[in-house]
Protein backbone atom coordinates (compact mmCIF):
# COMPACT_ATOMS: atom_id res chain seq x y z
CA UNK A 1 0.00 0.00 0.00
CA UNK A 2 1.38 3.39 -0.93
CA UNK A 3 2.01 5.78 1.92
CA UNK A 4 -0.50 8.57 2.06
CA UNK A 5 1.01 11.98 1.38
CA UNK A 6 0.70 14.13 4.48
CA UNK A 7 -1.50 17.15 3.76
CA UNK A 8 -0.79 20.41 5.47
CA UNK A 9 -3.77 21.94 7.22
CA UNK A 10 -4.64 25.45 6.05
CA UNK A 11 -3.18 28.35 7.94
CA UNK A 12 -5.26 31.09 9.49
CA UNK A 13 -3.62 34.14 11.08
CA UNK A 14 -0.28 32.35 10.86
CA UNK A 15 -1.07 29.26 12.99
CA UNK A 16 -2.08 25.71 12.33
CA UNK A 17 -5.74 24.92 12.93
CA UNK A 18 -6.48 21.77 14.96
CA UNK A 19 -7.56 18.78 12.87
CA UNK A 20 -10.75 18.35 14.87
CA UNK A 21 -11.79 21.92 14.20
CA UNK A 22 -11.14 21.52 10.47
CA UNK A 23 -13.13 18.29 10.32
CA UNK A 24 -16.12 20.09 11.77
CA UNK A 25 -16.04 22.84 9.11
CA UNK A 26 -18.44 22.54 6.16
CA UNK A 27 -16.90 22.18 2.72
CA UNK A 28 -17.75 25.75 1.74
CA UNK A 29 -16.23 27.25 4.86
CA UNK A 30 -13.11 28.36 3.03
CA UNK A 31 -15.20 30.61 0.85
CA UNK A 32 -17.07 32.21 3.76
CA UNK A 33 -15.91 34.51 6.56
CA UNK A 34 -15.02 32.63 9.73
CA UNK A 35 -17.44 33.13 12.65
CA UNK A 36 -16.30 35.73 15.14
CA UNK A 37 -15.92 33.13 17.91
CA UNK A 38 -13.62 31.03 15.71
CA UNK A 39 -11.56 34.06 14.79
CA UNK A 40 -11.18 34.97 18.44
CA UNK A 41 -10.21 31.42 19.44
CA UNK A 42 -7.68 31.45 16.63
CA UNK A 43 -6.27 34.69 18.05
CA UNK A 44 -6.16 33.09 21.50
CA UNK A 45 -4.32 30.12 19.98
CA UNK A 46 -1.77 32.49 18.49
CA UNK A 47 -1.20 34.04 21.91
CA UNK A 48 -0.89 30.58 23.52
CA UNK A 49 1.69 29.69 20.89
CA UNK A 50 3.82 32.67 21.81
CA UNK A 51 3.40 32.21 25.57
CA UNK A 52 3.18 28.49 26.41
CA UNK A 53 6.51 27.01 27.33
CA UNK A 54 8.09 23.97 28.91
CA UNK A 55 5.96 20.90 29.43
CA UNK A 56 2.70 22.73 28.69
CA UNK A 57 3.94 23.39 25.19
CA UNK A 58 4.12 19.60 24.70
CA UNK A 59 0.36 19.52 25.23
CA UNK A 60 -0.64 22.59 23.25
CA UNK A 61 1.60 22.12 20.19
CA UNK A 62 -0.01 18.91 18.81
CA UNK A 63 -3.44 20.55 19.02
CA UNK A 64 -2.33 23.67 17.14
CA UNK A 65 -2.22 25.64 20.42
CA UNK A 66 -6.01 25.55 20.48
CA UNK A 67 -7.33 26.67 23.89
CA UNK A 68 -8.68 24.08 26.32
CA UNK A 69 -10.64 26.25 28.74
CA UNK A 70 -11.98 29.00 26.44
CA UNK A 71 -15.45 28.62 24.89
CA UNK A 72 -17.22 31.23 22.76
CA UNK A 73 -14.79 33.91 23.77
CA UNK A 74 -15.14 33.27 27.49
CA UNK A 75 -13.61 31.05 30.13
CA UNK A 76 -15.75 27.89 30.20
CA UNK A 77 -17.60 26.38 33.19
CA UNK A 78 -14.88 23.76 33.61
CA UNK A 79 -12.77 26.53 35.12
CA UNK A 80 -15.35 27.06 37.88
CA UNK A 81 -15.32 23.30 38.50
CA UNK A 82 -11.53 23.31 38.78
CA UNK A 83 -11.49 26.28 41.16
CA UNK A 84 -14.10 24.59 43.38
CA UNK A 85 -11.98 21.45 43.39
CA UNK A 86 -8.89 23.42 44.38
CA UNK A 87 -10.76 25.20 47.17
CA UNK A 88 -11.70 21.79 48.60
CA UNK A 89 -8.22 20.26 48.20
CA UNK A 90 -7.89 19.95 51.98
CA UNK A 91 -10.01 16.80 51.61
CA UNK A 92 -7.20 15.34 49.48
CA UNK A 93 -4.52 16.19 52.02
CA UNK A 94 -3.34 18.99 49.72
CA UNK A 95 -3.04 22.74 50.28
CA UNK A 96 -5.42 24.89 48.16
CA UNK A 97 -2.97 27.80 48.20
CA UNK A 98 -0.48 25.70 46.23
CA UNK A 99 -2.76 25.85 43.17
CA UNK A 100 -3.69 29.55 43.23
CA UNK A 101 -7.49 29.47 43.21
CA UNK A 102 -7.70 33.19 44.03
CA UNK A 103 -5.36 34.12 41.19
CA UNK A 104 -7.23 31.88 38.76
CA UNK A 105 -10.53 33.52 39.69
CA UNK A 106 -9.13 37.00 39.13
CA UNK A 107 -7.49 36.06 35.84
CA UNK A 108 -10.65 34.41 34.51
CA UNK A 109 -12.74 37.42 35.54
CA UNK A 110 -10.42 39.88 33.82
CA UNK A 111 -10.22 37.75 30.68
CA UNK A 112 -14.01 37.45 30.44
CA UNK A 113 -14.54 41.14 31.02
CA UNK A 114 -12.06 42.27 28.39
CA UNK A 115 -12.28 39.51 25.79
CA UNK A 116 -8.61 40.30 25.11
CA UNK A 117 -6.98 37.26 23.42
CA UNK A 118 -3.81 37.83 25.44
CA UNK A 119 -5.69 37.63 28.75
CA UNK A 120 -7.76 34.66 27.56
CA UNK A 121 -4.55 32.88 26.56
CA UNK A 122 -2.99 33.65 29.94
CA UNK A 123 -6.08 32.26 31.66
CA UNK A 124 -6.04 29.11 29.53
CA UNK A 125 -2.37 28.43 30.26
CA UNK A 126 -2.77 29.14 33.98
CA UNK A 127 -5.80 26.86 34.27
CA UNK A 128 -3.98 24.07 32.42
CA UNK A 129 -0.95 24.44 34.68
CA UNK A 130 -3.07 24.35 37.85
CA UNK A 131 -5.13 21.40 36.64
CA UNK A 132 -2.09 19.34 35.68
CA UNK A 133 -0.48 20.05 39.06
CA UNK A 134 -3.61 19.22 41.05
CA UNK A 135 -4.47 16.04 39.15
CA UNK A 136 -0.86 14.88 39.31
CA UNK A 137 -0.65 15.49 43.05
CA UNK A 138 -3.94 13.67 43.64
CA UNK A 139 -2.49 10.59 41.96
CA UNK A 140 0.83 10.57 43.84
CA UNK A 141 1.15 7.61 46.21
CA UNK A 142 1.70 8.17 49.91
CA UNK A 143 4.62 6.76 51.83
CA UNK A 144 2.14 5.75 54.53
CA UNK A 145 0.72 3.00 52.34
CA UNK A 146 2.85 0.01 51.37
CA UNK A 147 1.71 -1.93 48.32
CA UNK A 148 3.57 -4.65 46.50
CA UNK A 149 3.49 -4.11 42.73
CA UNK A 150 3.96 -7.29 40.73
CA UNK A 151 4.10 -5.84 37.22
CA UNK A 152 5.42 -2.61 35.72
CA UNK A 153 2.00 -1.94 34.18
CA UNK A 154 0.50 -1.26 37.62
CA UNK A 155 3.36 0.62 39.25
CA UNK A 156 2.50 4.27 40.03
CA UNK A 157 4.08 6.67 37.58
CA UNK A 158 4.55 10.43 37.60
CA UNK A 159 2.36 11.51 34.70
CA UNK A 160 3.54 14.32 32.49
CA UNK A 161 1.26 17.41 32.24
CA UNK A 162 0.64 16.63 28.56
CA UNK A 163 -0.76 13.19 29.47
CA UNK A 164 -3.01 14.58 32.20
CA UNK A 165 -4.32 17.34 29.94
CA UNK A 166 -4.82 15.07 26.93
CA UNK A 167 -6.95 12.68 28.98
CA UNK A 168 -9.12 15.61 30.05
CA UNK A 169 -9.33 17.02 26.54
CA UNK A 170 -10.72 13.79 25.06
CA UNK A 171 -13.29 13.21 27.82
CA UNK A 172 -16.88 13.14 26.50
CA UNK A 173 -17.61 16.16 28.70
CA UNK A 174 -14.64 18.15 29.98
CA UNK A 175 -16.69 19.96 32.62
CA UNK A 176 -18.16 16.69 33.93
CA UNK A 177 -14.71 15.14 33.95
CA UNK A 178 -13.46 17.91 36.23
CA UNK A 179 -16.55 18.00 38.43
CA UNK A 180 -16.55 14.23 38.94
CA UNK A 181 -12.75 14.03 39.39
CA UNK A 182 -12.84 11.55 36.53
CA UNK A 183 -9.14 10.67 36.68
CA UNK A 184 -9.51 9.17 40.17
CA UNK A 185 -11.07 5.90 41.30
CA UNK A 186 -14.83 6.18 42.00
CA UNK A 187 -14.06 4.72 45.43
CA UNK A 188 -11.69 7.59 46.12
CA UNK A 189 -14.14 10.21 44.84
CA UNK A 190 -17.03 8.93 46.97
CA UNK A 191 -14.86 8.65 50.07
CA UNK A 192 -13.52 12.16 49.48
CA UNK A 193 -17.07 13.52 49.32
CA UNK A 194 -17.99 11.51 52.40
CA UNK A 195 -15.04 13.01 54.31
CA UNK A 196 -16.37 16.51 53.68
CA UNK A 197 -19.94 15.55 54.58
CA UNK A 198 -18.75 13.70 57.68
CA UNK A 199 -16.83 16.74 58.90
CA UNK A 200 -19.89 18.92 58.38
CA UNK A 201 -22.11 16.52 60.31
CA UNK A 202 -19.84 15.60 63.20
CA UNK A 203 -16.92 18.01 63.22
CA UNK A 204 -16.69 20.93 65.61
CA UNK A 205 -18.84 19.40 68.35
CA UNK A 206 -17.77 19.74 72.00
CA UNK A 207 -15.06 17.17 72.66
CA UNK A 208 -16.23 16.41 76.19
CA UNK A 209 -15.79 12.86 77.53
CA UNK A 210 -18.89 10.76 78.09
CA UNK A 211 -18.74 8.51 81.21
CA UNK A 212 -18.12 4.95 80.07
CA UNK A 213 -19.20 3.19 83.25
CA UNK A 214 -22.94 3.35 82.61
CA UNK A 215 -25.22 2.32 79.75
CA UNK A 216 -27.46 5.21 78.75
CA UNK A 217 -30.93 4.34 77.46
CA UNK A 218 -33.84 6.25 75.93
CA UNK A 219 -36.36 7.42 78.51
CA UNK A 220 -33.85 7.99 81.29
CA UNK A 221 -34.75 11.08 83.28
CA UNK A 222 -31.19 11.89 84.24
CA UNK A 223 -27.60 10.98 83.45
CA UNK A 224 -27.36 12.14 79.83
CA UNK A 225 -25.87 15.58 80.48
CA UNK A 226 -22.45 14.82 78.97
CA UNK A 227 -23.97 12.82 76.12
CA UNK A 228 -26.25 15.69 75.10
CA UNK A 229 -23.42 18.17 75.22
CA UNK A 230 -21.06 15.90 73.26
CA UNK A 231 -23.65 15.60 70.47
CA UNK A 232 -24.36 19.33 70.35
CA UNK A 233 -27.88 19.30 71.82
CA UNK A 234 -29.44 21.75 74.24
CA UNK A 235 -28.35 21.33 77.85
CA UNK A 236 -30.39 18.96 79.96
CA UNK A 237 -30.30 15.56 81.61
CA UNK A 238 -33.13 13.67 79.88
CA UNK A 239 -32.66 10.97 77.26
CA UNK A 240 -35.49 12.32 75.10
CA UNK A 241 -36.55 11.79 71.47
CA UNK A 242 -34.13 14.42 70.18
CA UNK A 243 -31.21 12.65 71.84
CA UNK A 244 -32.37 9.25 70.56
CA UNK A 245 -32.45 10.59 67.00
CA UNK A 246 -29.02 12.15 67.39
CA UNK A 247 -27.50 8.97 68.85
CA UNK A 248 -28.99 6.90 66.02
CA UNK A 249 -27.55 9.27 63.43
CA UNK A 250 -24.12 9.10 65.08
CA UNK A 251 -24.25 5.31 65.23
CA UNK A 252 -25.28 4.99 61.58
CA UNK A 253 -22.41 7.26 60.47
CA UNK A 254 -19.84 5.40 62.58
CA UNK A 255 -20.62 1.84 61.53
CA UNK A 256 -22.57 0.98 64.69
CA UNK A 257 -26.00 -0.57 65.09
CA UNK A 258 -28.40 2.43 65.07
CA UNK A 259 -30.52 1.42 68.06
CA UNK A 260 -30.40 4.77 69.88
CA UNK A 261 -28.83 3.21 72.98
CA UNK A 262 -25.51 4.67 74.14
CA UNK A 263 -23.79 1.43 75.07
CA UNK A 264 -20.09 0.71 75.45
CA UNK A 265 -19.29 0.71 71.70
CA UNK A 266 -21.15 3.98 71.07
CA UNK A 267 -19.56 5.75 74.04
CA UNK A 268 -16.12 4.50 73.00
CA UNK A 269 -16.70 5.92 69.51
CA UNK A 270 -17.81 9.26 70.97
CA UNK A 271 -14.77 9.44 73.22
CA UNK A 272 -12.33 8.80 70.37
CA UNK A 273 -13.12 12.29 69.14
CA UNK A 274 -13.33 13.96 65.74
CA UNK A 275 -9.63 13.77 64.94
CA UNK A 276 -9.56 9.98 65.19
CA UNK A 277 -12.17 9.49 62.51
CA UNK A 278 -10.81 12.17 60.24
CA UNK A 279 -7.37 10.55 60.40
CA UNK A 280 -8.96 7.19 59.63
CA UNK A 281 -10.78 8.55 56.58
CA UNK A 282 -7.58 10.29 55.45
CA UNK A 283 -5.61 7.02 55.74
CA UNK A 284 -8.18 5.18 53.64
CA UNK A 285 -8.13 7.96 51.07
CA UNK A 286 -4.40 7.34 50.74
CA UNK A 287 -5.15 3.67 50.05
CA UNK A 288 -7.89 4.51 47.55
CA UNK A 289 -5.59 7.07 45.88
CA UNK A 290 -3.57 4.15 44.46
CA UNK A 291 -6.54 2.74 42.54
CA UNK A 292 -6.95 3.71 38.88
CA UNK A 293 -9.71 5.78 37.35
CA UNK A 294 -12.73 3.97 35.87
CA UNK A 295 -11.52 4.43 32.31
CA UNK A 296 -8.95 1.72 33.03
CA UNK A 297 -10.44 -1.78 32.90
CA UNK A 298 -9.57 -3.26 36.28
CA UNK A 299 -10.63 -5.25 39.34
CA UNK A 300 -10.51 -4.09 42.97
CA UNK A 301 -10.63 -6.46 45.94
CA UNK A 302 -11.12 -4.92 49.39
CA UNK A 303 -10.04 -7.27 52.17
CA UNK A 304 -11.64 -5.19 54.95
CA UNK A 305 -15.19 -5.34 53.55
CA UNK A 306 -14.55 -8.63 51.67
CA UNK A 307 -15.97 -7.28 48.42
CA UNK A 308 -14.83 -7.12 44.80
CA UNK A 309 -15.64 -4.52 42.15
CA UNK A 310 -14.83 -4.44 38.45
CA UNK A 311 -14.71 -1.36 36.23
CA UNK A 312 -14.41 -0.43 32.56
CA UNK A 313 -15.30 2.39 30.16
CA UNK A 314 -15.73 4.94 32.94
CA UNK A 315 -18.21 2.97 35.06
CA UNK A 316 -18.55 0.17 37.59
CA UNK A 317 -19.64 -2.98 35.77
CA UNK A 318 -20.39 -5.12 38.82
CA UNK A 319 -19.57 -6.18 42.36
CA UNK A 320 -19.70 -9.36 44.43
CA UNK A 321 -18.89 -10.79 47.83
CA UNK A 322 -15.56 -12.52 48.39
CA UNK A 323 -13.88 -14.49 51.17
CA UNK A 324 -10.41 -13.18 51.99
CA UNK A 325 -7.55 -14.04 54.31
CA UNK A 326 -8.03 -14.57 58.01
CA UNK A 327 -6.11 -12.46 60.54
CA UNK A 328 -3.44 -15.17 60.71
CA UNK A 329 -3.13 -15.46 56.91
CA UNK A 330 -3.86 -11.97 55.64
CA UNK A 331 -4.60 -11.08 52.05
CA UNK A 332 -1.74 -8.68 51.22
CA UNK A 333 -2.02 -5.25 49.67
CA UNK A 334 -0.71 -5.87 46.19
CA UNK A 335 -1.39 -5.15 42.52
CA UNK A 336 -0.71 -7.20 39.44
CA UNK A 337 -2.01 -8.26 36.05
CA UNK A 338 -4.53 -11.08 35.64
CA UNK A 339 -3.03 -12.87 32.66
CA UNK A 340 -4.84 -16.19 32.38
CA UNK A 341 -7.53 -18.45 33.81
CA UNK A 342 -6.98 -22.04 34.85
CA UNK A 343 -9.91 -24.41 34.31
CA UNK A 344 -10.23 -27.70 36.22
CA UNK A 345 -7.53 -26.50 38.62
CA UNK A 346 -5.56 -28.47 41.16
CA UNK A 347 -5.35 -27.07 44.68
CA UNK A 348 -1.85 -27.04 46.08
CA UNK A 349 -2.52 -27.49 49.78
CA UNK A 350 -0.54 -25.02 51.94
CA UNK A 351 2.26 -26.76 53.81
CA UNK A 352 0.93 -25.80 57.23
CA UNK A 353 -2.42 -27.44 56.42
CA UNK A 354 -0.67 -30.58 55.23
CA UNK A 355 1.20 -30.66 58.54
CA UNK A 356 -1.67 -29.77 60.86
CA UNK A 357 -4.68 -31.41 59.22
CA UNK A 358 -3.87 -33.85 56.44
CA UNK A 359 -0.88 -35.73 57.95
CA UNK A 360 -2.75 -36.59 61.20
CA UNK A 361 -5.57 -38.07 59.11
CA UNK A 362 -3.07 -40.23 57.24
CA UNK A 363 -1.64 -41.43 60.56
CA UNK A 364 -5.17 -42.38 61.61
CA UNK A 365 -5.62 -44.63 58.60
CA UNK A 366 -7.20 -42.35 55.98
CA UNK A 367 -6.50 -42.97 52.30
CA UNK A 368 -4.89 -40.09 50.40
CA UNK A 369 -6.20 -41.52 47.13
CA UNK A 370 -9.79 -41.81 48.35
CA UNK A 371 -9.62 -38.24 49.63
CA UNK A 372 -8.63 -37.27 46.06
CA UNK A 373 -5.19 -35.88 46.91
CA UNK A 374 -1.75 -36.56 45.44
CA UNK A 375 1.66 -36.38 47.13
CA UNK A 376 4.43 -34.95 44.93
CA UNK A 377 8.20 -35.05 45.05
CA UNK A 378 8.73 -31.26 44.91
CA UNK A 379 7.17 -27.93 43.82
CA UNK A 380 8.45 -27.95 40.25
CA UNK A 381 6.31 -28.29 37.14
CA UNK A 382 7.78 -31.76 36.54
CA UNK A 383 7.31 -33.16 40.04
CA UNK A 384 6.85 -36.94 40.41
CA UNK A 385 3.84 -38.51 42.06
CA UNK A 386 4.73 -40.31 45.27
CA UNK A 387 3.27 -43.50 46.67
CA UNK A 388 1.36 -42.36 49.80
CA UNK A 389 2.48 -45.53 51.58
CA UNK A 390 6.12 -44.50 51.11
CA UNK A 391 5.64 -41.09 52.77
CA UNK A 392 6.86 -40.61 56.35
CA UNK A 393 3.63 -39.05 57.59
CA UNK A 394 4.96 -38.86 61.16
CA UNK A 395 7.82 -36.65 59.98
CA UNK A 396 5.33 -34.50 58.04
CA UNK A 397 3.02 -34.15 61.07
CA UNK A 398 5.97 -33.24 63.31
CA UNK A 399 7.16 -30.57 60.87
CA UNK A 400 10.45 -32.34 60.14
CA UNK A 401 9.55 -32.92 56.50
CA UNK A 402 7.73 -30.53 54.17
CA UNK A 403 5.57 -32.35 51.63
CA UNK A 404 3.79 -31.02 48.57
CA UNK A 405 0.21 -32.25 48.34
CA UNK A 406 -2.39 -31.22 45.80
CA UNK A 407 -6.12 -31.84 45.58
CA UNK A 408 -7.41 -33.25 42.30
CA UNK A 409 -9.93 -31.29 40.21
CA UNK A 410 -13.58 -32.01 40.90
CA UNK A 411 -16.73 -30.81 42.56
CA UNK A 412 -15.15 -30.68 46.03
CA UNK A 413 -11.89 -29.04 44.96
CA UNK A 414 -11.17 -25.97 47.08
CA UNK A 415 -10.49 -23.95 43.90
CA UNK A 416 -13.88 -24.81 42.41
CA UNK A 417 -13.96 -24.84 38.61
CA UNK A 418 -11.66 -21.92 37.81
CA UNK A 419 -8.95 -19.69 39.18
CA UNK A 420 -7.74 -16.37 37.76
CA UNK A 421 -4.00 -15.96 37.90
CA UNK A 422 -1.88 -12.84 38.42
CA UNK A 423 1.51 -14.54 38.87
CA UNK A 424 3.19 -13.90 42.24
CA UNK A 425 5.43 -15.79 44.62
CA UNK A 426 2.89 -15.63 47.46
CA UNK A 427 0.43 -17.96 45.71
CA UNK A 428 -2.40 -15.40 45.82
CA UNK A 429 -5.13 -15.53 43.17
CA UNK A 430 -8.87 -15.20 42.61
CA UNK A 431 -10.78 -18.48 42.51
CA UNK A 432 -14.11 -20.24 42.52
CA UNK A 433 -15.23 -22.06 45.67
CA UNK A 434 -17.62 -24.92 46.47
CA UNK A 435 -17.97 -23.65 50.06
CA UNK A 436 -20.87 -21.21 49.89
CA UNK A 437 -21.67 -20.94 53.61
CA UNK A 438 -18.88 -18.49 54.39
CA UNK A 439 -20.14 -16.09 51.70
CA UNK A 440 -23.36 -15.65 53.69
CA UNK A 441 -21.51 -14.28 56.72
CA UNK A 442 -21.24 -10.49 57.28
CA UNK A 443 -17.51 -10.80 58.05
CA UNK A 444 -15.70 -12.97 55.51
CA UNK A 445 -12.05 -13.15 56.56
CA UNK A 446 -11.51 -16.93 56.59
CA UNK A 447 -9.17 -17.96 53.76
CA UNK A 448 -5.46 -18.66 53.68
CA UNK A 449 -4.88 -15.42 51.78
CA UNK A 450 -6.44 -16.15 48.39
CA UNK A 451 -9.72 -14.57 47.28
CA UNK A 452 -12.75 -16.85 46.99
CA UNK A 453 -15.36 -15.49 44.56
CA UNK A 454 -19.10 -15.40 45.04
CA UNK A 455 -19.65 -15.75 41.28
CA UNK A 456 -16.54 -16.86 39.43
CA UNK A 457 -18.44 -17.58 36.24
CA UNK A 458 -19.79 -14.03 36.08
CA UNK A 459 -16.32 -12.60 36.56
CA UNK A 460 -15.03 -14.99 33.92
CA UNK A 461 -17.59 -13.73 31.41
CA UNK A 462 -16.48 -10.18 32.16
CA UNK A 463 -12.81 -11.09 31.70
CA UNK A 464 -13.27 -13.02 28.46
CA UNK A 465 -16.51 -11.66 27.02
CA UNK A 466 -17.98 -15.18 26.89
CA UNK A 467 -18.71 -18.14 29.21
CA UNK A 468 -15.65 -20.09 30.34
CA UNK A 469 -15.89 -23.81 29.56
CA UNK A 470 -13.09 -26.41 29.68
CA UNK A 471 -12.36 -28.24 26.46
CA UNK A 472 -12.22 -31.60 28.31
CA UNK A 473 -11.80 -33.13 31.76
CA UNK A 474 -8.05 -32.56 31.58
CA UNK A 475 -6.68 -30.83 34.71
CA UNK A 476 -5.11 -27.39 34.66
CA UNK A 477 -6.27 -25.99 31.31
CA UNK A 478 -4.71 -22.53 31.00
CA UNK A 479 -6.64 -19.95 28.98
CA UNK A 480 -4.81 -16.62 28.37
CA UNK A 481 -6.80 -13.40 28.59
CA UNK A 482 -7.10 -11.53 25.29
CA UNK A 483 -5.79 -8.50 27.20
CA UNK A 484 -4.30 -8.71 30.73
CA UNK A 485 -6.41 -6.92 33.34
CA UNK A 486 -5.02 -5.07 36.40
CA UNK A 487 -6.18 -6.31 39.80
CA UNK A 488 -5.70 -4.30 42.99
CA UNK A 489 -5.92 -5.90 46.43
CA UNK A 490 -6.50 -3.15 48.99
CA UNK A 491 -7.73 -2.67 52.55
CA UNK A 492 -10.40 -0.05 53.21
CA UNK A 493 -11.66 0.28 56.78
CA UNK A 494 -13.59 3.47 55.97
CA UNK A 495 -15.85 3.23 52.94
CA UNK A 496 -18.48 5.58 51.50
CA UNK A 497 -22.04 4.50 52.28
CA UNK A 498 -24.95 6.58 51.00
CA UNK A 499 -24.25 10.10 52.22
CA UNK A 500 -21.99 8.97 55.06
CA UNK A 501 -19.05 6.77 55.95
CA UNK A 502 -19.06 3.19 57.13
CA UNK A 503 -16.22 2.29 59.48
CA UNK A 504 -15.19 -1.37 59.41
CA UNK A 505 -13.29 -3.41 61.98
CA UNK A 506 -9.53 -3.28 61.52
CA UNK A 507 -9.25 -7.07 61.34
CA UNK A 508 -5.64 -7.03 60.17
CA UNK A 509 -4.50 -4.31 62.58
CA UNK A 510 -3.11 -2.10 59.81
CA UNK A 511 -4.70 1.26 60.66
CA UNK A 512 -2.65 2.34 63.66
CA UNK A 513 -4.71 5.49 64.25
Amino acid sequence: MRARRRRRAPLLHGILLPALALAAWPAQAAAQPAPAADVQRTSVAAEIRSSAGGKLRDFYAPRGYWPLWIERGRVGPQADALIALIEGADADGLKPKDYGARELKALAKDADASGDPRLLARADIALSRAFAALAGDMRKPSRKVKVRYLDPEVEPKDEEPKEILRAAAVAPSFVDYVRSIGWMSPIYVKLREARTDFAQRWGGLPQVPVPADVKLRPGMKAGAVALRRRLGLASGAAYDKALVARVKAFQADHGLKPDGVAGAATIAALNRGDDHYDRLIALNLERARLLPGPQVRHVVVDAASARLWYFSKGAQDGTMKVVVGAKESQTPMMAGMVRYATLNPYWNVPSDLVERKLAPRMLNGASLTKLRYEALSDWSANARKLDPAAVDWRAVADGRTELRVRQLPGGDNAMGKVKFMFPNDLGIYLHDTPSRDLLAKPARQFSNGCVRLEDAQRLGRWFFGKPLKPASDKPEQHVPLPQPVPVYLTYLTAVPLGDGVRFLPDVYGRDGV
